[in-house]
């Protein structure tokens, strides 16, 4: 890991790759709403006025976390969040441009 790493900013493509390669769940945290309009195959959808109460069902996956809205607003409080139960997540912010480096 990288000194810019540390802050968030390396290259957030390897670190996608990276993650996936280890088999990282992808969470959406938009509405349900949003989410049936359009979303990355296989994801699942944890909105995140609810993502804490669903910290203990996240930590059973036993996967690192990839966490997507359509901004990177929301997906960056996920993280945060995450991270604070001690949970390996990364910010793959908006969807769509998360979709294209997958």
């Amino acid at each position: 890991m990288g000194l810019l790493d540390l802050f968030g900013l390396g290259n957030k493509s390897d670190n996608i790759q990276e993650y996936m390669t280890r088999g990282a769940v992808i969470i959406d945290v938009r509405t349900s709403g949003e989410f049936r309009e359009g979303h990355i195959k296989n994801s699942k959808n944890i909105a995140l006025d609810t993502i804490s109460n669903k910290i203990q069902e996240i930590k059973n996956l036993k996967k690192p976390i990839i966490v997507c809205c359509k901004s990177g607003m929301r997906s960056s409080q996920a993280a945060s969040i995450l991270k604070s139960h001690g949970i390996e997540v990364i910010n793959g912010g908006g969807w769509e441009s998360l979709q294209n480096k997958l």
